[in-house]
């Protein structure tokens, strides 16, 4: 995986994320300033954090509020990703997950997620979460690229059997709340044939043709090694996201590999 030291303990990995190698730091994420993490998570977009113990479910979530506001599900602000063996919905399932963003059917967007691995996939087990830098997508593309997706409108369809659901409609092109960068807001639709708990999208404000053919340029896009970095995970990694810039799927798992993840998501 390329790389580059730039000091403090911070390694840049390509096309973009960090490591923070925090072995010397104290005992766990609460001997590291806040302001000091989110900093790092604005400017390389994954801030993986290494060498700390992980907490317990309570203590994350109190580690968490010093972030903000943190969004509460029915089963609380921890969600357990793990792999199921009767599951409902594609996640926990040892498939693949295609890109989408954090908090698409909550009352709020989440700015940063926060995931804890209690277990790893042992090595080429699959399971890497991959993260799509939708900032750079736009960076790259044409004024005409833009100007068209300018007028596309998603409605997002899907069944609430899971913590999520119902109906939402957002517009393609968004701005980033803090850096103010144009970015990307999409959810790769999950064809019934494919996925539990499917996902449909209707597109509205250019025609069909023009619709199917603008989302199929756009996720080869959003796929392209030079804007994607796909984490491989480690026993005790923390990884925190800025849901805003990124969106984000998972690799297929290979053979009995398996995973098991906390993640918090912050308002």
């Amino acid at each position: 995986m390329p790389h580059s030291k730039i000091g403090g303990g911070v390694t840049e990995l390509q096309p973009f994320g960090a490591i923070l190698d925090a072995a010397d730091r104290g005992d766990d994420l609460r001997a590291i300033p806040v302001g000091e993490l989110e900093e790092l998570t604005l400017q390389h977009r994954v801030l993986v954090v290494r060498g700390l113990d992980m907490l317990p479910k309570d203590e994350l979530v109190e580690y968490c509020r010093g972030w903000g506001e943190l969004l509460e599900w029915h089963f609380g602000h921890v969600l357990d990703l793990d792999i199921r063996e009767d599951p409902q919905n594609y996640l926990f399932t040892k498939g693949d997950v295609p890109f989408h963003w954090d908090g698409a059917f909550a009352a709020s967007t989440p700015r940063f997620f926060l995931f804890q691995c209690l277990q790893a996939p042992p090595a080429g087990g699959g399971g890497e979460t991959v993260f799509s830098d939708t900032a750079r997508v736009l960076r790259e593309a044409s004024p005409s690229d833009i100007t068209l997706w300018e007028k596309i409108e998603i409605t997002y369809r899907t069944d609430k059997v899971e913590h999520y659901g119902g109906q939402v409609t957002e517009r393609l092109l968004s701005t980033h709340p803090v850096t103010g960068e144009r970015t990307i807001r999409f959810a790769e639709p999950l064809p019934p044939e494919q996925y539990l708990n499917p996902l449909f999208l209707t597109v509205d404000g250019v025609s069909p043709e023009e619709g199917a053919a603008a989302l199929e340029d756009l996720t080869r896009r959003l796929h392209d090694p030079s804007v994607c970095y796909a984490h491989e995970w480690q026993d005790n990694d923390v990884v925190v996201v800025d849901n805003n810039a990124l969106v984000h799927g998972r690799n297929p798992f290979r053979g009995d590999s398996t995973r098991r993840l906390q993640r918090v998501q912050i308002v």
